[in-house]
């Protein structure tokens, strides 16, 4: 299992949302460049970013620090976060980023979903994030009445290859990870997962590593110094 390290940006900050609430929001960096360097230096491979602003808007204004993030140290870099058309998801893999990820956009776009799987495949993710057993959308700020499970089945049968899951209750609140989803996830679909939202203890690593997920994200846990990153990578293994 690979340990992704988030980091969320906010007017090009690395922030923290508590359970997604914008009004929660905690800045941890003025310089993400340099997080993301930590992250390497602690034998982090894999890089999860999201554009805030971008998710509520539906825009890029993180795109050149992302960017700098990629190309500074040379990791595998996913970036989520307002991608809703063919034009940003060509900006971001044209400027080197390795996967982009479609969340509001998997919903109500599909032909862009198909549009985009035809061309890049593999590159474009899905996440997948979870209220009340229910995808949620636009930032986390609306609930859809499609039932989380059955919209999984479905991105898995238009050739998704990677998954994001994430419980929103879970998200940023350090009360552990809904080990319970990410089972069942990972008994019904033969794709990859990555776990997300309330990884807080090494436990909760070890735990989601039985369930043969790819990846799990680790985010709050690392600013608030929960989680050690090296000891994160050699548990993940």
């Amino acid at each position: 299992m690979l340990i992704y390290a988030a980091i969320d940006l906010y007017e090009g900050q690395a922030v923290r949302l508590f359970k997604g609430d914008y009004a929660q929001k905690t800045v941890y960096s003025n310089e993400p460049v340099k997080v993301a360097q930590d992250f390497k230096n602690k034998g982090i491979t894999h890089v999860h970013l999201v554009d805030l602003e971008g998710a509520l808007k539906g825009t890029t204004p993180n795109f050149d620090l992302v960017c700098a993030i990629k190309n500074t140290t040379g990791l595998f870099c996913e970036i989520g976060g307002g991608i809703r058309s063919m034009d940003v998801i060509d900006k971001y893999l044209g400027a080197g980023l390795d996967r982009v990820i479609l969340g509001t956009a998997a919903v109500t776009d599909e032909n862009l979903l198909d549009t985009a799987l035809a061309k890049y495949g593999e590159k474009i993710a899905v996440g997948i994030d979870i209220k009340d057993g229910k995808v949620a959308i636009k930032g986390w700020t609306k609930a859809s009445e499609l039932d989380a499970l059955d919209f999984c089945g479905k991105m898995q049968e238009k050739g998704v290859q990677t998954f994001i899951c994430t419980d929103i209750s879970k998200d940023g609140a350090m009360q552990g990870t809904n080990r319970q989803l990410y089972k069942t996830l990972s008994e019904q679909f033969a794709v990859k997962i990555i776990a997300s939202g309330g990884v807080s203890t090494l436990d909760d690593l070890t735990a989601l590593r039985k369930y043969d997920l790819h990846g799990a994200i680790v985010g709050k846990a690392y600013y608030t110094g929960a989680i050690d990153l090296v000891k994160a990578v050699e548990v993940a293994k």
